[in-house]
């Protein structure tokens, strides 16, 4: 969220730089991400002064230029050649001096140089209104009436003024602080608590008067549980136009489009307080009376925006005698608002039920201002104050009468919460005595009325605006994160407890063993949401949409259930960084998986049964594995480096090879790949190129490798691997070569098998070194040429052992694969 300093010094008095306000506002627990200046006119008219016309006479060479010396306040005749019909001797004048830089109406820049206009010199600009962006006029040059002192920044003639836009990242708990007012509270409470000067000051309403008693709207409502509170009142005789500069300039602040008087004030307002506020033209109030009540199941009814939604009966409407005028909460209706020919005004400040603004939001994919607050829980006591500063506003700005009867429909008032704070429990709780007195100073510089304050405890009112503080641990992290974290010092004694390694702890160490494996193969670990699109598995049948895990309330369409698989995440952040040209990724992440199985559904007894949680480890590759340099071409990704860091993973697991089994997979999101198990048929994960209807889904045009283990049969397998050790070989190896005729279907993993089968105490490894396909071959064949490596821990092996284990290999490889000696 956006927060103006110069809006914010409206609440508040402090003598804090942006940069120091910022601090001050994420050690309350309001993060602040940037702060960054905001210019009312861009360059801020630096280099732009305001000058004496001394004297001006035609251009020798020009029908319509004229040379001037100009007197800019320091001491010389500046000579400036100008086009400007206008122009005269005795004119107080702008001038842009030579170096500045000015904007144009579509943001190109153009900068004054000493120059020389048809053979004279000329040493800067006098400038119209167009050119340095204080008017639309180009008619001429801009002529100050007042005698203004030569060398007078213009910025300084023109009132500029700079703002700081600080951003704000509010946590969903903290909606108190969606607002300038909300924010400046909690920084007076932090300035308070470390004895800054700074006095917050809410606007007054005083001056609220009904001064037409009748001829206001009417208002009844049907559902008071979707809108516990309604207030609202009619105002008269309004006139329509532009806002003032100085709203228009707050609200381009913080990135909003300023749009007329009446609108511009139910944007400020819900910026200034938080209280989201809406405005009907009285005149499209059919029959005079609004009318809060559930929509009709499949009426139609078209927003703002002009899009068309299908209204469900669960959804909570703001209607007149005839029809829909407002989804409450969420959008405001076509033909409802207020335009220019708008004479009289019904304002609305109401309390719409959070839960039932969240799905109604939801259901219709509609996510504004008005809706973020009021399904967070704005405060249903402040309605009818803000109402007030409102229609003060509206007379200020539009002029009007403000006509009863005031509404404000309230029939259960929702009370403050009562907690009481034992104020060793907050010692305990805090680690650290923070006495009394400032514990309840800080509660009262947060506005919560103190009810009762003993030697042991206080009891406090909570006020309303703060929907989350229910508890006596709530009340302590209000006042720590004002009396501030840092403050807190850490123990000189350590509490600790021994206890068995868990298995928990085995399955932490070996993630950080492989952690520290891959990310010295070059990988980046990345950490993506849980929640994702179901769109993703739209189309795809061995994980399809019927087996996702959905939400009850999602925050949105693209986050609306749980991952099934790691893919799309790691591809997203794959698109980000190809998007930003950063084609080359080796990535990797530890994350759950939730999958829905419905068949299990529908046993009262067992309501957890249809739905499985997984740990799974994600691995992606793509584009170059290796840069092109003088020494060596480059080297791009393949499937088989993907396998050999597969391969890594499992050895340092202490899974050997021979227990692992390789097939082809029949996965749909591979265009080619292998499904991985154990020999005993347990399945470990898969491997292989990403399909190409896979990536459409991310946009991504290059290949992807990917693969998927299953981390919890992996730590299952591994901690059951002892480790142990063994001396060094006394005797050397032997390698044995063999070229093999198999058929095209017979695969290295069947090959690899069958050899390990016929001599499991001698052999120790054996390779494939090369792959022969093609001329020279019979149809339908293929060449495989394989190094076996034997070897006897104890003895050196004699020619006779190395031919006899050779001969049962070579028969076992004819008799069960077909294959022929080349």
């Amino acid at each position: 969220m956006n927060i103006s300093y110069n809006w914010l010094k409206k609440y508040i008095d402090f003598d804090l730089t942006p940069d120091e306000v910022a601090a001050a506002l994420t050690s309350t627990g309001l993060e602040t991400g940037s702060v960054e200046e905001v210019e009312s006119i861009r360059g801020g008219l630096r280099g732009i002064v305001i000058g004496k016309v001394l004297t001006c006479v035609e251009h020798p060479n020009s029908d319509h230029l004229h040379i001037t010396t100009v007197d800019l306040g320091d001491g010389e005749a500046t000579q400036i050649v100008c086009g400007a019909p206008n122009v005269a001797a005795g004119q107080t004048v702008v001038v842009a001096t030579v170096g500045t830089t000015l904007y144009g109406a579509e943001g190109e820049e153009f900068q004054i140089k000493k120059s020389k206009i048809r053979g004279v010199e000329s040493f800067g600009m006098i400038c119209a209104e167009d050119e340095i962006g204080v008017g639309n006029s180009h008619d001429g040059i801009i002529v100050i009436a007042e005698d203004v002192k030569p060398g007078t920044p213009a910025a300084e003639y023109f009132g500029l003024t700079s703002d700081y836009v600080l951003e704000v990242d509010l946590t969903p708990n903290r909606i108190d602080a969606a607002s300038h007012y909300g924010v400046a509270r909690d920084l007076g409470a932090w300035l308070s608590c470390h004895a800054k000067p700074g006095n917050l000051t809410r606007p007054s309403v005083e001056a609220f008067a009904i001064e037409a008693p009748e001829g206001g709207v009417k208002v009844r409502v049907d559902n008071t549980e979707a809108c516990p509170r309604y207030s609202g009142v009619t105002i008269t005789g309004v006139t329509v136009k532009e806002s003032p500069k100085w709203l228009q300039d707050l609200l381009s602040a913080v990135g909003l489009r300023p749009i007329n008087n009446i609108v511009d004030i139910t944007n400020y307002l819900l910026h200034a307080m938080g209280q989201p506020l809406h405005c009907f033209d009285v005149d499209k109030i059919a029959g005079g009376e609004v009318i809060v009540r559930n929509a009709e199941q499949g009426a139609k009814f078209v927003t703002l925006d002009g899009v068309e939604h299908t209204l469900d009966s669960r959804d909570l409407m703001i209607c007149n005698t005839r029809e829909p005028m407002c989804i409450a909460g969420v959008f405001g209706g076509l033909d409802s608002g207020v335009t220019e020919s708008t004479t009289s005004v019904f304002l609305e400040s109401a309390y719409f039920n959070p839960t039932s603004v969240r799905k109604t939001a939801r259901r219709h994919g509609l996510n504004t201002d008005s809706s973020f607050r009021f399904e967070r829980g704005v405060d249903p006591n402040n309605t009818t104050y803000v109402l007030h500063l409102a229609a003060l506003m509206v007379k200020e700005l539009a002029g009007g009468t403000i006509t009863g009867p005031e509404i404000d429909i309230y029939p259960s008032v929702i009370e403050p919460a009562e907690v009481t704070l034992d104020f060793d429990y907050a010692t305990r709780l805090v680690g650290k005595h923070i006495p009394s007195d400032t514990m309840i100073a800080i509660l009262k510089s947060l506005e919560m009325e103190i009810m009762t304050a003993g030697e042991k405890d206080v009891t406090v009112k909570v006020p309303t605006y703060r929907v989350d503080v229910t508890r006596p641990c709530d009340v302590v992290e209000d006042i720590l994160r004002i009396y501030g974290y840092n403050n807190v010092e850490i123990s000189s004694t350590v509490h600790s407890s021994l206890s068995y390694k868990s298995r928990e702890d085995e399955e932490n160490s070996l993630r950080d063993l492989i952690s520290e494996q891959l990310c010295g193969e070059g990988f980046n670990e990345i950490l993506n949401n849980s929640l994702t699109r179901e769109a993703y598995y739209a189309d795809l049948e061995q994980m399809s949409a019927d087996h996702c895990v959905r939400l009850l309330n999602p925050l949105s369409n693209d986050l609306n259930v749980m991952r099934q698989t790691l893919l799309f995440g790691g591809l997203e952040s794959a698109s980000h960084n190809i998007n930003r040209r950063e084609s080359d990724l080796l990535m990797y992440e530890f994350g759950n998986v939730y999958i829905f199985n419905p068949e299990a559904k529908g046993n009262p007894e067992a309501v957890l049964a249809p739905y499985r949680q997984h740990s799974r480890l994600g691995i992606w590759m793509s584009g170059l594995l290796r840069q092109p340099s003088w020494a060596r071409s480059a080297a791009e990704v393949t499937f088989y480096d993907l396998k050999a860091v597969v391969a890594n993973i499992l050895r340092r697991l202490g899974i050997s090879a021979s227990e692992i089994k390789y097939t082809t997979s029949a996965n749909e999101i591979y265009a080619a790949g292998l499904d991985i198990s154990t020999r005993s048929g347990k399945q470990i994960g898969s491997l292989g190129i990403l399909a190409k209807k896979i990536l459409n889904k991310a946009d991504i045009k290059q290949a992807v490798m990917y693969a998927e283990l299953d981390w919890n049969t992996l730590v299952g397998l591994s901690v059951k691997k002892k480790v142990t050790f063994a001396a060094l070989p006394k005797t050397q190896a032997v390698k044995r070569d063999l070229a093999l005729l198999l058929d095209k279907n017979i695969t290295m993993e069947r090959v690899e098998a069958t050899v390990r089968a016929s001599e499991k105490r001698l052999l120790k490894d054996i390779s494939l070194f090369d792959v022969y396909e093609g001329k020279n071959l019979p149809e339908g064949k293929k060449s495989y040429a394989i190094t076996l490596t034997l070897q006897d821990d104890e003895k050196t092996l004699q020619d006779k052992q190395i031919e006899a284990v050779m001969s049962k290999v070579i028969t076992n490889l004819t008799k069960q694969l077909g294959a022929e000696l080349r």
